[in-house]
């Protein structure tokens, strides 16, 4: 949910999700990308340069759970 939380609100790094989601192994993350590409919420852009710079954005099946993850957003808000 945190990795669709941070691409809802646009195209991220791997990086910047990594940072994002404190205390992810790199490891892991990739493994949950990998595993959102591959049920086709997410998909994987790779810029063919030195260093490899790879981003991530959510697919148009991808963006039909925004409305989902805002919603628990606001209900977490409203709960702390």
């Amino acid at each position: 949910m945190l990795i669709l939380r941070d691409l809802c609100e646009g195209t991220k790094r791997f990086g910047n999700l990594q940072r994002s989601l404190d205390g992810i192994s790199p490891r892991t993350l990739s493994l949950r990308l990998k595993q959102l590409e591959k049920n086709g919420i997410v998909t994987k852009h790779i810029f063919p340069e030195i260093p490899p710079h790879v981003e991530y954005t959510l697919t148009p099946k991808g963006k039909s759970l925004k409305d989902i993850v805002n919603k628990m957003r606001e209900w977490g808000n409203s709960h702390k």
